[in-house]
């Protein structure tokens, strides 16, 4: 299981690369970011922390690819650091995050470096408030940390 589950991440790893280009462009020009606000935004001790929930089917998309049958993660959780001084992006690391649904299971997961970002995927069906918790280590070692609520409507 786990072979497949590294597979599978090491394939969208390989795919990504040209959908979070072209993503990361939502910036300035007009353009319409498909993935929506950010969840959440915040500067922790120097770093902005920038979080961004997308389905996965909006995820796929974006890459132009299927969603596999069986797949039971149901949101795609995005987040980008950048340094607050110099605007740049902050993408090696290691970063790990907890949700806790609203029906108090957790899942907790390390985010790997994608493209510009660091991603997983996460099981979030269930309607209601989730409790969303970060801890992250930067190439400057420190460790920092970030809590926010999320709602699935």
């Amino acid at each position: 299981m786990k072979k497949l589950v590294l597979a599978l991440a090491a394939a969208l790893a390989l795919s990504a690369p040209a959908a979070f280009a072209a993503m990361d462009m939502g910036h300035g020009g007009g353009h319409e970011m498909g993935h929506g606000s950010a969840a959440h935004e915040e500067v922790v001790d120097g770093v902005k922390a920038t979080f961004r929930f997308m389905s996965m089917k909006d995820h796929m998309k974006a890459m132009n690819m299927e969603l596999p049958k069986g797949v039971k993660e149901t949101h795609h959780l995005a987040v980008e650091f950048k340094d607050v001084k110099t605007g740049k992006p902050l993408t090696e690391g290691e970063v790990k995050v907890k949700i806790q649904g609203p029906d108090k299971s957790e899942q907790t997961k390390d985010l790997m470096g994608m493209q510009g970002h660091f991603g997983a995927d996460f099981e979030m069906s269930a309607k209601g408030k989730y409790g969303v918790m970060c801890k992250f280590q930067l190439k400057d070692g420190k460790v920092r940390s970030s809590k926010f609520w999320y709602t699935v409507k």
